[in-house]
């Protein structure tokens, strides 16, 4: 019977004697074809089509030389042919695999081009360099369930002995340490039955089955799989028990058909007991298999079982319909199984989840802490600590944890100092990274020293390592990041305190503070206190007062602290001398602190006082120079006649609103304004014969004004209305050139552009929508072109009432998977720059940032899928030319906002004017006076009282006041005496 089944199977040489457990079962039954096919199907079961059918084609007979015959009758010049475009393809994968190979040789760690370098020596069947190029990829990542599966399937091909299927063996080990895959098991199990002609073949396949059942049986959606391929198996070996027809079974054969029967009733028994998919059908396929009832007990447990699938199915089917990765939906699942408290079902959902999610630290992390705290089994808490270093190696918090657990499970000390090199050589995305990860070591090897001894090979190694780590900080760390990472100096801090605390060695920890000082330390008051803390509890009085006067000397930020600890120090112990010189020390330190703390702030007042001069002049400056342009443009006929238009359409709002600029949603600007500038530039512009008619602009222009409805905007519709802005002023007809993009959000009810007096686009609309979400759909249109300029899309907010609101699309926190490049050429297209950049990974995202004019800064964000493309890209772009240019890249982490904070100085002298004059907004352009300097009157110069609130005038930039109606003659005449 094994060595049929072994041949049917097409999995391993044929058997030279019967298994040993077999017994005369398999002897008497080894000619017995239908079992040999049911062993057949049971290997076949779960395999892909296409590998079952290679087996069944490639198997000799008839088929294969037919195939072969159709193969020679192609004709020689299409051999030819062929034969050119494979020596083109083949000079051109062998150019790229060599790329590859030099790329690896620079980067070891670069993920894709591991799989792409495998992928071409597949191609090419290069097997000696495949093997080694999985090997390699292997020893650096746990490999995917593809990748696996397809090195499996080679080298099964291949396997010609029973050394071959040892090695293959070998690696089926290795492939279910990596992840736990249901097709893998079921492949190493259907595997393992091509070798039941070997002594012992037949437990061996019951042993990877039941493996296989603890590692993936729980399974709900694959796991029934496995349980029905064991059955299968089990049910072929029964068939070989059955006595032959006419015979009488012998009590051996009767205790051994008893035997076998009872596996399949235990296998379906415990299956019933597991909650899976389609559980109804196999509970009605062993009542049908069964002679007997099914037992109540195993009723009582299928039922149990089948409520606990119901309470699952949710998040089995919510998983179904969700798209990969499918994080947010697996946290879920996770959370579910953790309050029902099954250690299996969390372990595998656990796994589950990592599967498609390996490259998460943050659901690695989870997992280790659960199998640190909750299970402590050594074997699986290190597999999995392992896998978690070897798929997110830039995280230095699943290093950290590594350590931690090979030391809590008595792991030997040279695997521990391995895994740390290791941990060294990952490629961490910041210095501060390097300085966590020897802390952790440090620690480990100061817990493995016995201090009790004045000097032993454990103190040794602990001295040298920090010594070893203050030179990688200097070199390797400062020399990559231009930073060390540990500017406090805690690595040196925590070795003088072992060398003070555990060793009774002050005079090396002194050493060691001083070294401290030297990096920049001196000027902090924490630092000092720190050193005089360590003097005090391991010292003497005299070093504890050395330290103190130098602290009093040296510190720069909170010199009052230090010198009120030197005081209190003296106070206790020290004599009168000591007193008195401690007394004019710190007096005379505290007199040059406030000398220079007042010079520093009458500084800062002077530059904040001529900041604000400079802004007041180039306020003045682009207010004359629009006034000199509209000058040139205007026409004097024409301004007046627009001028006596304006009195008689616009004259009610200006009494409505005299000296407040209208709100965004109303489209009708002030008159006043605009009456002011028109009689300035009728004065003074080029004059035009009264005979002529107005020009078609100022037709289009009134026609416009008559045309305008008075809208006021609704607050209410807030939540249904986008604030448009930063369009082109030259923009023709902003409704309908919006209206097509805003309708693919959803219906809009209403486009309200804003338009000057003359009737100018001013650059800014208002967008109605009938829903709320098609108004919050609308917000992702922010920045789209329109133009050649990016138009603006935020929500419609009152800033009135809420003056600190703003919109900011993009995040300000540290992002590990974006990239942020600066100094590249204003020539460059996000077309060319994503090219670039998908060499290093799978771009999700790229925006290049401009100018609201549209025009590049040379700067961009890129986002990749994850941390590890981001990490490679960085060490790969980092100094890259484009263009002539070279180039900056760095982890996205921008720096925090600060507002300046005005000196008290400046606003004591009266430079600055209240913020509660201007409004919200501080001084909008409506608020400007449009008379010149000369010809404004100084107001009344008592207290006047606004809206219940005192308000004290600031000069001429003050509120405005209502000037004195004047002619257009009284104001040429005052104009004119300037």
């Amino acid at each position: 019977m094994a060595a049929a089944a072994a041949a049917a199977a097409g999995s391993g040489p044929r058997a030279k004697a019967p298994a040993a457990g077999a017994g005369a079962v398999a002897a008497e039954e080894a000619e017995d074809e239908e079992t040999a096919a049911a062993l057949a199907a049971t290997a076949a079961r779960g395999r892909p089509e296409h590998e079952v059918h290679s087996e069944d084609s490639g198997g000799g007979g008839d088929g294969g030389d037919e195939d072969e015959d159709e193969d020679l009758g192609c004709s020689s010049a299409e051999e030819e042919e062929d034969d050119d475009d494979d020596d083109d393809e083949d000079k051109e994968n062998e150019a790229e695999i060599q790329r590859l190979e030099e790329q690896l040789s620079i980067n070891a760690f670069d993920y894709n081009c591991h799989v792409d370098l495998i992928k071409l020596l597949r191609q090419e069947g290069e097997l000696i360099k495949l093997r080694r190029a999985r090997q390699k990829m292997s020893e650096l990542f746990p490999l995917t369930e593809e990748i696996w599966l397809d090195w499996l399937k080679d080298e099964i091909k291949i396997a010609s002995d029973g050394a071959d299927r040892e090695k293959v063996y070998e690696l089926f080990e290795r492939a279910v340490k990596d992840y736990i895959c249901p097709e893998i098991w079921l492949e190493y199990a259907q595997y393992s039955i091509g070798g039941i002609g070997q002594e012992g073949g037949i437990e061996k396949v019951r042993s990877i089955f039941e493996r296989a059942l603890t590692a993936v049986g729980l399974h709900v959606t694959k796991g029934a799989a496995m349980w029905e391929a064991y059955r299968e198996f089990e049910n072929a070996i029964l068939k070989t028990a059955q006595p032959a027809p006419g015979s009488v079974p012998t009590p051996e054969e009767q205790q051994a058909l008893a035997l076998q029967l009872e596996r399949v009733h235990t296998l379906f028994r415990r299956q019933l007991g597991v909650p899976l998919l389609d559980m109804e059908a196999t509970y009605a396929e062993y009542e049908e298999w069964s002679d007997d009832p099914v037992p109540e007990a195993v009723t009582q447990s299928y039922k149990k079982a089948l409520q606990q699938m119901e309470k699952c199915k949710p998040y089995e089917e919510a998983l179904l319909v969700a798209e990969t990765p499918k994080l947010a939906e697996y946290q879920a699942y996770i959370d579910f199984e953790l309050k029902a408290g099954d250690p299996a079902r969390i372990q595998l959902i656990f796994e589950r989840a990592l599967a498609e999610n390996c490259l998460v630290p943050d659901l690695w992390a989870r997992y280790n802490q659960y199998l640190d705290r909750q299970l402590k089994m050594k074997d699986l808490v290190l597999s999995a600590h392992d896998r978690a270093v070897r798929n997110c190696p830039w995280t230095v918090g699943l290093w950290n944890r590594y350590l931690l657990a090979m030391e809590r499970h008595g792991v030997d000390h040279q695997v521990v100092s391995d895994n740390f090199e290791k941990a060294l050589n990952a490629g961490f995305i910041q210095a501060t990274d390097y300085v966590e990860i020897w802390q952790a070591y440090l620690d480990y090897l100061r817990r493995r020293v016995d201090f009790k001894q004045d000097s032993s090979k454990e103190l040794e190694e602990l001295r040298a390592a920090f010594a070893r780590a203050l030179e990688y900080l200097k070199q390797e760390v400062e020399e990559r990041f231009s930073e060390s990472g540990d500017p406090s100096c805690t690595i040196m801090q925590n070795w003088a305190r072992v060398e003070a605390r555990l060793c009774n060695n002050m005079q090396k920890a002194r050493e060691l503070w001083d070294s401290i000082m030297t990096k920049g330390n001196a000027k902090y008051a924490n630092m000092w206190l720190e050193y005089y803390n360590l003097e005090r509890a391991h010292g003497d009085t005299q070093h504890c007062r050395k330290a103190l006067h130098r602290a009093v000397q040296w510190t720069s930020d909170y010199p009052e602290h230090v010198c009120e600890v030197l005081l209190t120090l003296e106070r206790i112990e020290g004599t009168l001398e000591d007193w008195d010189s401690a007394v004019q020390k710190t007096e005379n330190r505290l007199a040059r602190v406030n000398e220079q703390r007042v010079k520093a702030a009458e500084k800062e007042a002077a530059l904040a006082q001529l900041e604000e001069e400079k802004s007041e002049q180039r306020k003045r400056a682009r207010a004359e120079k629009r006034a000199f342009k509209k000058m040139k443009k205007a026409k004097a006929g024409d301004k007046r006649k627009a001028d006596e238009d304006d009195d008689d359409e616009w004259g009610d709002e200006e009494e409505e609103q005299p000296s407040k600029r209208p709100r965004a949603g109303s489209s009708l600007p002030l008159a006043g304004e605009e009456e002011c500038m028109t009689l300035e530039l009728g004065l003074f512009g080029r004059s035009a014969p009264t005979e002529d008619p107005p020009s078609k602009q100022k037709e289009r222009a009134a026609a416009v004004k008559k045309e305008m409805p008075k809208v006021v905007h609704d607050s209410n519709k807030d939540s249904v209305t986008v604030f448009v802005s930063n369009l082109p002023y030259s923009l023709a007809e902003p409704d309908v050139k919006l209206r097509p993009l805003f309708e693919a959000c959803g219906e809009v009810t209403e486009i309200r552009p804003i338009f000057s007096n003359r009737g100018d686009f001013r650059g800014y609309c208002y967008v109605e929508f009938k829903e709320e979400k098609a108004a919050l759909q609308a917000l992702s249109l922010d920045r789209k072109t329109v133009d050649g300029r990016p138009m603006f899309v935020s929500p419609c907010v009152d800033k009135n009432k809420n003056p600190d609101f703003k919109v900011f699309r993009y995040s300000t926190a540290l992002e590990k998977h974006k990239l942020f490049i600066s100094g590249l050429p204003f020539s460059c297209t996000k077309e060319e720059l994503e090219e670039i950049c998908r060499v290093h990974g799978s771009v999700k995202d790229l925006r290049l940032v401009t100018n609201r004019a549209g025009k590049p800064k040379g700067l961009a964000y890129v986002e990749y899928e994850n941390e590890a493309q981001a990490s490679q890209a960085v060490l790969k772009m980092d100094g890259m030319t484009i263009k002539e240019n070279v180039i900056k890249v760095a982890i996205s982490n921008p720096p925090q906002r600060k507002l300046p904070d005005k000196p008290e100085a400046g606003r004591a002298a009266g430079a600055l004017v209240p913020r509660q004059v201007y409004g919200a907004r501080g001084k909008g352009r409506t608020q400007l006076s449009l008379l010149p300097r000369a010809l404004q009157r100084p107001t009344n110069p008592g207290p006047k009282t606004e809206n219940g609130t005192l308000q004290t005038p600031a000069g001429p930039s003050s509120t405005p006041t209502e000037a004195p109606k004047m002619s257009n003659a009284d104001f040429a005449k005052m104009l004119l005496k300037k």
